[in-house]
């Protein structure tokens, strides 16, 4: 290499480190951009142990006025009546905690002023931190009419997107590809229900998640998203992709293939199969369509690369493990190659599908391919009634505050984790306490497929919604000590009419500390 050369590179190397490690965002006031006669009096609310901004907290007055912070845990207050004197906020947040006066009220009160800063502290009660929300409009809203530097080039949000569902991530050539749901727009009620997608450069080891993620979405003319698997020759309904594949295709070359359903709603699917992504189209193609009454046989929830026996697999299904399928383009197009993890018999004319059980009612586990799988549903239902011992069950871990109860786990992701050196769990539950869909838990294992024994929760949001966690190993950080997850954050399916502004129906970001003592497993 020529020494010219070698310079540049030499420089584009240290400007790229410099831009990984630099601190993206100020907590401090003093680094706001000053600007004579600004309206705005500042309050910020702050984790009283971090001291970082927490987003997603909610100040409402006694007249009902509500604000809500951003992803700094800004709030720019201006309302014309209410400046300089004395007002009380009502201060709450999913997981934190405000000390209560001397009649019960959680709240401040102070006189806010144009120009001038009010701290708020907040105990965390949740194990994992809410770090920011990272989709949807007005991310550094407040931030930005305050004066601040932004860590995201476009702080008020990208591809004309006010709400997403549901996400799905993985590297595929040496870029991070997004895809989520339902998303929603600005312009219309109705928005784009065909998937959006956006990429990423692969995250280095100094890039700090915590300021959020700076989408490049695959946009239309107008700027919006646009959709992701179009299948223009087929209008009707809306399509979903699921469990994200990088696999060896005929070739040898690596190919994105998902899982894709096409429905006229929720509950009525049309067609479903298996979708291939070509990367000069950037598009989601179907290449093979499955029968309806197939359930299983499939790519399902976020699938990991698995080798046993010098034989690659892919492990899949949500949240557990608990199919496979030889890891090639091949095998992922073929039903016959599937296989499911179950306890139950095979049936034959005179008995019933029954579980496989010792004489102490322990299930004998195996691999095969003519059922489907057992998940934490069927088994919660088995020691329910007695079939089996809940002790002996794999995927309906004890809580590990309360051991009495047994979790019913949703959807959300295993992976490998260096620092536990274990397979690690983060799923939501099923019919939790404060909420239906809005408990987590973290849980851990020495096999992909479990036991999960124990879990622990580590995040808990009430009367409110989070729901189809996944975790982004690739965001792992000191060596997998901190790990991140996100989820949809809404009111749908919690029964609480109230939909958060800006924070309804959007992705929001979380990050776990694998060395709590918190955790409190074994």
């Amino acid at each position: 290499m020529r020494l010219k050369n070698w310079t540049r590179f030499c420089l584009v190397c240290g400007l790229l480190v410099y831009m990984e490690a630099k601190p993206l965002f100020s907590q401090n006031p003093g680094d706001a951009i000053k600007t004579a006669n600004r309206p705005w009096a500042e309050i910020q609310v702050q984790d009283a142990e971090t001291g970082r901004g927490i987003p997603l907290v909610e100040l409402e007055t006694v007249n009902n006025l509500c604000f809500v912070t951003d992803n700094a845990g800004r709030i720019a207050f201006q309302e014309p009546g209410l400046m300089g004197q004395e007002i009380f906020f009502t201060v709450k947040s999913h997981g934190y905690e405000m000390a209560k006066d001397g009649f019960g009220f959680p709240g401040v009160r102070f006189i806010p002023k144009a120009g001038e800063r009010k701290v708020i502290k907040l105990q965390r009660k949740n194990l994992a931190e809410r770090l920011c929300r990272l989709t949807g409009e007005g991310l550094y809203r407040d931030s930005h009419l305050l004066g601040y530097e932004s860590p995201l080039f476009k702080p008020l949000g990208a591809g004309q997107v006010s709400g997403q569902d549901s996400i799905q991530a993985t590297v595929f050539r040496d870029k991070v590809y997004w895809f989520w749901g339902d998303t929603n727009r600005m312009s219309y009620p109705l928005g784009l229900f065909r998937m959006a997608g956006a990429t990423t450069p692969v995250p280095g080891p100094c890039f700090d998640p915590s300021n959020g993620i700076a989408f490049d979405y695959f946009v239309d003319k107008s700027g919006f998203a646009r959709a992701m698997m179009p299948i223009p020759e087929r209008p009707e309904g809306v399509v979903w992709v699921f469990a994200l594949c990088v696999v060896p295709n005929s070739t040898g070359k690596d190919t994105l293939c998902a899982h894709y359903t096409r429905r006229k709603g929720l509950a009525e699917e049309i067609e479903h199969g298996i979708a291939v992504f070509d990367p000069e189209k950037a598009i989601f193609q179907p290449a093979k369509t499955l029968p309806l009454t197939e359930t299983w046989r499939h790519p399902s929830g976020h699938p990991i690369p698995f080798e046993e026996n010098g034989k690659k697999w892919l492990l899949m299904g949500s949240p557990n493990p608990n199919v496979r399928v030889p890891a090639t383009l091949e095998a992922i197009l073929d039903p016959s190659q599937y296989e499911a993890f179950t306890y139950f018999s095979a049936p034959s004319p005179k008995r019933p599908v029954d579980p496989a059980l010792s004489e102490e009612k322990k299930p004998f586990w195996r691999w095969q391919k003519d059922l489907p799988p057992t998940d934490s549903k069927t088994e919660h239902k088995l020691f329910k009634d007695g079939t089996i011992l809940p002790e002996h069950a794999c995927f309906c871990p004890v809580n590990v505050s309360d051991p009495k109860e047994r979790i019913m786990l949703h959807s959300g992701s295993v992976r490998w984790n260096a620092f536990r050196k274990k397979w690690i769990l983060l799923a939501g539950q099923i019919g939790g306490k404060s909420s239906l869909l809005g408990e987590v838990f973290y849980a851990e294992s020495d096999a992909p497929n479990g036991p999960f024994s124990h879990a622990t929760k580590v995040l808990t949001h009430d009367k409110q919604t989070f729901y189809n966690v996944c975790h982004h190993d690739f965001l792992d950080r000191e060596e997998g000590r901190f790990v991140h997850f996100e989820g949809t954050y809404t009111n749908d399916f919690s029964g609480n009419p109230w939909k958060t502004p800006r924070y309804n129906y959007n992705q929001v970001l979380y990050r776990l500390d694998l060395g709590s003592k918190g955790l409190g497993l074994r």
